[in-house]
């Protein structure tokens, strides 16, 4: 177990660099496992560990990319006989990949139903991006001194929410909204998770 006490940093699909948590490795696993209709987090522990072992002590590299990491948790289902798991986890993953590409975000404050108009896809005077929730992530913990693990959180939140409106336009005003909204429900549990 001493390999263990370096803690193998993951890197992300935007570039950035965190520590790796089992915790999200069995959500993942679970997750897969409910797309099937097979949930059962005892599994999702057991298979976790299996991963986590790989990484720890067949890896040479203190380094390991999300995607290796989801390449290894297909694995993982497929070699357990989980096969339809790793399959949904697969398309789960495509289907959020491909909902990002879609949405654009454009940076106007919707105040009166006039500027709603202001949505229009043609209308090119207003600055539109894609939707990257790092953007999020980089904007609490640089301006608001957040956690990063907290703003992925909270970005992670936002992004729910948006994916679930099934809107393609979203007006930046919405998402400082949605952002304030689940900033403040993740700092209130934070500080009554340090109260108890």
């Amino acid at each position: 177990m001493a390999q263990m006490k370096l803690q193998l940093k993951v890197v992300k699909t935007d570039g950035t660099v965190e520590q790796y948590l089992h915790t999200k490795v069995i959500g993942s696993i679970s997750n897969a496992l409910a797309l099937v209709e097979q949930s059962d987090v005892n599994i999702a522990e057991h298979l976790a560990e299996v991963v986590t072992y790989f990484l720890y002590h067949k890896q040479t590299r203190r380094k390991v990319t999300s995607d290796e990491i989801f390449s290894i948790i297909k694995a993982v289902l497929t070699a357990t006989n989980y096969e339809d798991a790793a399959a949904a986890l697969s398309e789960h993953r495509f289907e959020r990949r491909l909902k990002r590409s879609r949405i654009e975000v454009v940076s106007v404050d919707i105040q009166r139903l006039a500027d709603a108009r202001l949505l229009d896809r043609n209308d090119r005077s207003l600055d539109r991006a894609r939707w990257d929730k790092s953007k999020i992530v980089d904007h609490l913990t640089a301006g608001h001194k957040i956690s990063r693990q907290a703003a992925r959180t909270i970005a992670s939140m936002v992004e729910e929410k948006v994916f679930n409106m099934g809107l393609t336009v979203v007006p930046l005003s919405l998402i400082k909204q949605l952002v304030m909204a689940d900033a403040a429900a993740v700092l209130r549990a934070q500080e009554q998770l340090q109260t108890v």
